[in-house]
């Protein structure tokens, strides 16, 4: 940070981004090198005897270590200068940026020497009595040198930035005409995916989602290795913070409880762990096939096999299924998920294109309802929906006026609506089932089209439910997701990434990440390194101080910059400046969305309630707790290390069917207490 300037432009890179892979490179050609030594001792000699190109063979030779000599070396201090400084310091690296262009163009002799060297394998420039040595030395010489070479190309395409042009980026410009030169890039982008292109919304949606990420990340000369170590580096922070808080008695722990009895005292019936549970396994059976896969690497294709229906597309009578295969692989998935019955699936749709995700309709005879299941993200289609998320107006009857939604999810639940009239679902399962209920559910994306999809159908069906897992943080205005505590039951584990991920945290996030990267103190290799440690062992104590500039880490609010503080030369205050001007005020959301719904937030119990019962021995015996929580707790974006482990459908379930056994033992905890 801030990317490296090479040949006139900007790079994806930064000068700090050059010390493991310049180590790996030092390490492969001093190999090389002590390998092509052998080889002029073993050969040199004899190429005095070759009768035609024997000095070829000598000047491959030599070249050849002169140039690996010349380059070892140059990559040697181009690796001691990219380790000085901390991440913002880019003066103490001054150096890099002529040291890497010269070693840039040296891949030139390198080339033109390996054509030397491939000219001799495939030509009859060389006649050598001892050919079939000297041969075959230098066709593995030649070819790991084309390798090596291959390897740098490789690394320079990487980092190539399209937008790079520092003659573009030293302008004073207007920043709409900025956003829309950044907007038509990430377009170009995506139409590489030219299979999306003949979906029905795949022009709007790439729009929105070009305009979306280049508001995102204009102005901010950040490259990728600066994200990685600004995650590790929030992680460090956030954890500092609140210790502090904690030490200082302006941050309370919120209250928990393992028992469901205080938690649904003032709900209604069909809020409870039990219907939680329930809806929760059919919303992972949605995922079909493909999770069956993932759960059971063997078997998995032994355990879908009785329920394919072979060569269906030729039997008469079938259930309504769309676009699934053949054999109904996706529906012997739902089948085997579920438990439920070929009968019981009314009708299930797997076409997955842009805002058109895959879902089941199912009669559920064990809560007498027809359930609406809709399948969470699983395809490159689904995550470009989900990144679709501006706010749009969104006023079905029931919401109050000014109502906003998350755009892609919108689109969504208009498709699927869509589909329920055209094949006139609900009217023919209610027709069958006078007396079901209808509940819709899902899971992360799912979850998110569920809430829109029930908005929209509640007028017809008024008494409807919702039980949405994970649901993503910037789904509805404010206002909008009061009117859904009333039908609506959110459960969230931990610290689930999705349900803090919108585009207001998405933005809070960025600002954070600059402004904690600029109060480091150590250099980024270090910091990418104790990344690794901290993963493996956690954030050891000593890391939380000698990590910053200065002690202030405390109540960082975008625009004050507290982090710089301690910083008085001109060129820190300039980009202090900078940083506020273009980024802090820079804002892409207009209406702040929020998660719908009542949501039960649950969370791993540290410590068992009873310290001398047997069960704090046994570390695999995971206890659970759970409160009521409200939408503003999941506004921000934490780095925690199990924060997309918290997201995965299989450890919501364990962590539901794991609070429903422990309010078995519950009469226990008590009496021991």
């Amino acid at each position: 940070m801030p990317a490296l300037h090479l040949f006139g432009r900007k790079w994806l890179a930064a000068t700090d981004d050059l010390v493991y892979p310049g180590l790996f490179e030092i390490f492969i050609r001093v190999v090389w090198f002590v390998l092509i030594g052998i080889a002029c001792l073993r050969y040199y000699g004899e190429t005095w005897q070759c009768k035609v190109g024997g000095q070829l063979v000598r000047v491959f030779f030599g070249g050849e270590l002169v140039i690996l000599g010349v380059v070892t070396i140059l990559v040697f201090v181009m690796v001691n200068h990219s380790a000085r400084g901390s991440i913002a310091d880019t003066y103490a690296r001054r150096f890099v940026e002529p040291l890497l262009t010269v070693k840039v163009l040296l891949l030139l002799p390198e080339i033109a020497w390996n054509i030397l060297g491939t000219m001799w394998v495939l030509g009859d420039y060389v006649d050598c009595t001892n050919e079939r040595y000297t041969i075959a030395v230098i066709e593995a010489l030649v070819f790991f040198d084309w390798v090596l070479i291959g390897l740098a190309l490789l690394g320079l395409a990487l980092v190539f930035d399209p937008l790079g042009s520092l003659t573009y980026s030293d302008k004073v410009i207007e920043d709409s005409v900025e956003h829309g030169k950044v907007s038509r890039i990430w377009l170009r982008r995506f139409k590489f995916f030219w299979w999306m292109h003949r979906d029905e919304s795949a022009t709007e949606t790439f729009q929105h989602v070009a305009g979306l990420l280049s508001a995102l990340f204009r102005g901010t000369d950040l490259v990728p290795s600066d994200v990685v170590a600004g995650c590790i580096l929030l992680r460090i922070r956030q954890k500092r913070e609140t210790i502090e808080l904690r030490r200082l008695k302006v941050m309370d722990r919120p209250e928990y409880t393992i028992d469901s009895r205080i938690i649904f005292t003032n709900t209604p019936a069909w809020m409870s762990l039990e219907w939680a549970h329930h809806y929760m396994k059919l919303s992972i059976a949605s995922y079909g096939w493909l999770f069956v896969l993932y759960q059971n690497a063997c078997t998995g294709c032994c355990k879908l096999i009785r329920h394919m229906s072979c060569c269906s597309c030729l039997r008469r009578h079938q259930p309504i299924v769309l676009d699934d295969n053949c054999c109904l692989c996706s529906l012997a998935g739902v089948k085997y998920l579920s438990q439920l019955s070929q009968d019981d699936i009314l009708f299930a749709s797997f076409r997955n294109h842009l805002c058109e995700i895959p879902f089941c309709v199912v009669a559920d005879h064990k809560t007498a309802s027809v359930v609406i299941v809709i399948r969470g993200s699983l395809s490159l289609r689904d995550l470009i929906t989900d990144i679709a998320a501006a706010s749009d107006s969104f006023e079905p009857e029931g919401l109050p006026p000014g109502s906003m939604a998350h755009r892609g999810m919108i689109i969504g639940a208009k498709v699927l609506l869509k589909q329920l009239d055209q094949y006139k679902i609900l009217e023919k399962a209610f027709a069958t089932y006078p007396n079901y209920g209808l509940t819709v559910t899902g899971h992360s994306l799912g979850a998110g089209l569920a809430v829109l999809l029930a908005l929209l159908i509640r007028p017809r069906y008024p008494h409807l439910k919702v039980y949405a897992f994970a649901t993503p943080a910037g789904l509805l205005s404010r206002e909008a997701a009061r009117v859904t505590e009333d039908f609506v039951l959110t459960v969230g584990l931990g610290d689930d990434l999705v349900m803090r991920l919108s585009v207001d945290s998405m933005e809070n996030f960025r600002t954070s990440l600059l402004i904690t990267l600029q109060a480091c103190r150590l250099p980024k290799y270090r910091v990418v390194l104790n990344g690794f440690g901290y993963a493996l062992f956690g954030v050891p104590d000593r890391d939380l101080h000698s990590t910053w500039r200065n002690a202030n880490t405390i109540n960082s609010i975008p625009g004050q910059l507290p982090l710089l503080a301690g910083e008085t030369s001109s060129l820190r205050q300039s980009e202090a400046m900078i940083l506020e001007r273009d980024v802090t005020r820079r804002r892409y959301s207009k209406v702040r969305l929020y998660n719908a719904g009542r949501i039960l937030h649950i969370v791993r119990l540290k410590s068992p309630p009873d310290e001398n019962s047997d069960r704090k021995t046994n570390k695999k015996d995971r206890q659970y707790e759970m409160r009521w929580a409200q939408p503003e707790d999941f506004m921000e974006l934490s780095v925690m290390p199990r924060m997309l482990l918290d997201h995965l459908p299989e450890n919501l379930e364990l962590a539901l069917s794991t609070l429903l056994k422990q309010q078995e033992d519950l009469p226990v905890y008590l009496d021991s207490t």
